[in-house]
């Protein structure tokens, strides 16, 4: 066989373990994105946009902004951690569904791998140990 044909198989190769290692990238996220995951996961089948935002306020003492719930509900929803569908339209809001939210099964693997890096980084970490400001 021709180097040339060699040359083309290990470029293939290269280029598929670059997409591998693009598609890798996007299983991580943010600390505010796993904030809303984890928010999501408590809630179950009620999760939508204003009981979301009362978790983690509720849970972190931050407050939330409910558009950038949303927002990020979107992008999880693009890179395939959260699914959603429309409930039935409600008199309440005038009509309009309610769109709720979960995540999948990618999402829960993404977690637990988050899950399991930070722990890993956090152990013997002295500072963190509770003798130090």
């Amino acid at each position: 066989m021709s180097s040339d044909f060699w040359t083309s198989i290990v470029l293939s190769l290269h280029r598929a373990d670059f997409f591998i290692r693009i598609e890798e990238m996007r299983a991580h996220f943010g600390e505010w994105e796993l904030l809303v995951l984890l928010a999501l996961m408590r809630l179950g089948d009620d999760a939508y946009g204003v009981p979301i935002c009362r978790e983690i306020e509720t849970q972190t003492g931050r407050e939330v902004i409910v558009g950038s719930v949303y927002a990020t509900l979107e992008r999880l929803e693009r890179k395939g951690f959260v699914s959603s569908e429309l409930g039935d339209p409600t008199a309440e809001r005038g009509g309009r569904a309610k769109r709720y939210f979960r995540v999948t099964t990618t999402g829960v693997k993404a977690i637990r791998e988050t899950k399991h890096h930070l722990t890993r980084l956090w152990q013997g970490l002295r500072e963190l140990k509770g003798g130090i400001a």
